[in-house]
């Protein structure tokens, strides 16, 4: 198969589809690999280290999008790379498409076949390619919010940990799931005075073994929602449903109770934000201020980060992204896991909870591949 990676052109994104040992792997599965000039170059990749991997260098990304009969991709599409999609192409991506019409519609318009890393599934019930990128941001957004605490951006003021005899920052993790935990870690770790709230209480029992008491834990009520945002000094949004959009857990209203310079940090602004005032952000302006709250909202954090998030989310795909080259639509139909990460298929919506977000028929997956 012709596997093609173009250069990611969302703003302020500079991870790869794929490093030159994942092209490397590809390589010797039998497949041709397209990059187009300058991809890698986030990751202090040149076009002579893709080269030398066995990889065909593109002059330009229409190239690229022309040639490829399956896309590896980081971050969704942007709508000049969605016209470029074709019917029996394969896009192989972070998608995100609850909380995204246009690019929903797009897609469907197009005809790709749509697979999104955060949908894809093991059997231990996990989102294995999503995982690498959530342990970046949950430790990303407490390096974040250490530096919007500080007066300059408008926080508050605080160091993170404290000095001896000055209190540290409070931190309220909502969700205590693979970007909570990791978020719960870091700030732990500064010396915060950390508390992680979750409806799950098997998984709190696990947070509050994992940290033996360095982390508070709090069964998720709106009462406790209320009372701990009140006292925080930094709020870290850390909530998932697979694949739909995320739950507006925390309320203008709830702003006006809050800290005068206190931080929010949005990581489920991917999947529309669990803050009702969270929208959308970049790297070049990461922060706004709603009701004398600091709103980080950047889209894709990890792309701070491009050499360790490339890298990490490369190790999580690559078998999978082998998987879809190697066989094709048959991987889908074979593997339950990948082929609970398909999202659109020639025109039909293919997730139930994007066609629920979107008002859209849904078509099961089986259903779906079984009339191609």
């Amino acid at each position: 198969m012709r596997v093609g990676v173009p250069k990611e052109i969302k703003n302020s994104e500079f991870r790869v589809g794929l490093t030159p040992g994942s092209v490397r792997e590809y390589v010797a599965h039998g497949h041709e690999v397209i990059v187009e000039t300058g991809a890698g170059a986030g990751i202090r990749a040149g076009d002579q280290d893709y080269e030398a991997a066995g990889a065909r260098i593109a002059p330009d990304a229409a190239s690229v999008f022309a040639e490829a009969e399956m896309i590896v991709k980081v971050k969704e599409p942007q709508p000049v790379e969605i016209e470029r999609l074709r019917e029996g192409q394969i896009l192989y991506a972070y998608l995100h498409l609850a909380p995204d019409e246009p690019q929903t519609k797009g897609l469907l318009k197009s005809g790709v076949t749509g697979v999104a890393y955060e949908t894809v599934t093991d059997d231990r019930g996990g989102l294995p390619l999503l995982a690498p990128m959530s342990e970046v941001a949950g430790r990303l957004a407490i390096q974040a919010a250490a530096y919007a605490l500080t007066a300059p951006q408008g926080g508050r003021g605080l160091l993170m940990g404290g000095v001896p005899g000055v209190l540290p920052a409070k931190v309220l993790v909502i969700g205590g799931g693979v970007v909570g935990a990791h978020a719960a870690k870091m700030a732990a770790g500064l010396g915060a005075d950390v508390t992680v709230l979750d409806r799950n209480l098997r998984r709190l029992a696990e947070l509050d073994d994992l940290f033996a008491g360095r982390v508070k834990t709090r069964y998720s009520t709106y009462e406790a929602l209320d009372e701990e945002t009140d006292e925080a000094d930094v709020v870290i949004g850390a909530v998932l449903i697979p694949g739909a959009s995320a739950p507006k857990l925390v309320t203008r209203e709830m702003l006006k109770g809050m800290k005068d310079g206190a931080v929010l940090v949005d990581v489920s602004i991917d999947q529309g934000g669990c803050f009702e005032t969270s929208k959308p952000t970049t790297h070049a302006e990461p922060t706004y201020i709603v009701e004398g709250v600091v709103h980080y909202c950047v889209a894709n954090m990890p792309g701070a980060v491009p050499l360790t998030a490339s890298h990490a989310l490369n190790n999580a795909t690559l078998a999978y992204g082998l998987m879809l080259a190697d066989k094709g639509l048959d991987a889908l139909k074979e593997n339950r896991h990948l082929r609970n990460g398909l999202n659109v298929h020639r025109g039909k919506v293919t997730h139930e909870a994007v066609a629920a977000a979107h008002g859209l028929p849904y078509t099961p997956a089986e259903e779906a591949l079984a009339l191609h």
